[in-house]
């Protein structure tokens, strides 16, 4: 998996400080995007162990308390970045269980694969459904048009 940015510290993607990570790679493509450089999976550069190692001593920093870890792209759950994703929130999960992850794709929760539901059963919110250019609101908290659904699951 590519990445094409890595925030260690970051108050828009979600509730309170976080870590984000923008991933490469979207099959969805769509009109109006803001990060459209993120649509190719060769784009950005590789997400390497000493990326994950970071991510995990970010989130359990005590000098910058941080909620957890938003995860967007790009698409986390397209299908080539699912078992890179799958291994850091298993990870999170395992090594800091109080933060919490929010994660933003294009698939629907009905259009999700085995393996994509695998990853989603670990996160606390979803923000699901392609960006809709004609439904776009920028009155709305945490996703772009209103077609777009956060889905709280723990």
């Amino acid at each position: 998996m590519n990445f094409h940015q890595y925030y260690p510290v970051d108050v828009v993607n979600g509730p309170g400080t976080r870590c984000t990570l923008f991933v490469s790679g979207c099959v969805h493509q769509c009109v109006g995007c803001y990060n459209k450089s993120t649509w190719r999976l060769d784009s950005g550069v590789p997400f390497t162990q000493a990326m994950e190692d970071r991510i995990i001593a970010d989130l359990s920093d005590t000098i910058i308390p941080r909620q957890g870890l938003s995860l967007s792209g790009g698409d986390p759950l397209h299908p080539q970045n699912v078992p890179t994703i799958l291994k850091l929130v298993k990870r999170i999960r395992a090594e800091c269980p109080d933060k919490d992850i929010w994660l933003w794709t294009g698939y629907t929760l009905a259009q999700l694969t085995p393996q994509q539901q695998e990853v989603v059963d670990l996160i606390n919110v979803l923000i699901d459904g392609k960006f809709v250019k004609e439904l776009a609101d920028p009155a709305l908290l945490w996703r772009g048009s209103s077609n777009q659904v956060v889905h709280r699951l723990r």
